[in-house]
């Protein structure tokens, strides 16, 4: 039974562990994330921010624990994982984008081969989608055209085109000039308002405030703690939640 039938959350990650080596980089991880919701994760660097996200659709692999996505254990390996995985979306921090094709081009491919969408849909739903994420007049251009915001607003909109259940952001405007960040968070906030169900890695406090249902706080690998952004960012609980605000909102 999915989670849809059940009313269970979207997202559900049980007892995760992970670790490189030696380092303990997840730490016994509960987390579940519903429909619709939007939590951002926050924390210093080295705490498992960008790990944990990328546990979610099985780009870094577990040792313990378990991951569910609409109820549906996420597989190890194979064409059930492929499946599972085309259900995520996800937006790096470096774009990657495919440098050969155009704009157009990228955000048909998945659809065309993964959906099997014919040509002339997968081109009018990218055009759509150039068109929300404010890129349409670039569709015909190469990658390297553009600039850095553009581009993440193109793998937004390449991740749009699979119609995720729920779309992963890895530090989305980490490697953007300051001057393109929002345009970036704009077009984040337009979707979380639409009701996209996103987990957000950023260090980003304006957006976390504005657009998170819950944000999360990570440090060593574990959740330190867990709240609505109002709260936290007023009353955080723990005293490394208030040493880390202290540091970044005074600059």
């Amino acid at each position: 039974m999915t989670s849809q039938l059940a009313g269970g959350p979207l997202v559900q990650l049980t007892g995760v562990n992970k670790w490189f080596g030696e380092l303990h980089v997840l730490q016994d991880i509960d987390l579940s994330i519903d429909r619709g919701e939007v939590v951002v994760v926050i924390g210093p660097s080295g705490s498992g921010k960008s790990t944990l996200c990328r546990t979610i659709n099985r780009l870094e692999s577990i040792q313990q624990g378990e991951i569910r996505i609409d109820g549906e254990k996420l597989p190890e390996e194979g064409k059930a994982l492929a499946r599972l995985r085309s259900d995520v979306g996800m937006v790096f921090q470096s774009f990657n984008l495919f440098a050969h094709k155009t704009i157009l081009e990228n955000v048909t491919l998945a659809p065309t081969r993964v959906r099997r969408q014919g040509k002339g849909q997968a081109e009018a739903r990218a055009r759509e989608l150039l068109e929300r994420v404010g890129v349409a007049h670039q569709a015909d251009k190469y990658p390297a055209q553009l600039s850095g915001g553009q581009q993440q607003r193109v793998a937004i909109a390449r991740a749009l085109a699979m119609d995720p259940k729920v779309i992963l952001f890895d530090e989305p405007t980490s490697a953007l000039d300051p001057e393109m960040i929002n345009e970036v968070l704009d077009v984040m906030t337009s979707l979380a308002r639409e009701g996209m169900t996103m987990v957000v890695v950023t260090h980003e406090m304006g957006f976390a405030r504005r657009a998170a249902n819950r944000v999360v706080f990570m440090d060593g690998g574990r959740i330190v703690e867990a709240a609505d952004p109002e709260t936290f960012f007023t009353a955080p609980r723990s005293d490394r939640a208030r040493d880390f605000l202290s540091k970044i909102l005074n600059h």
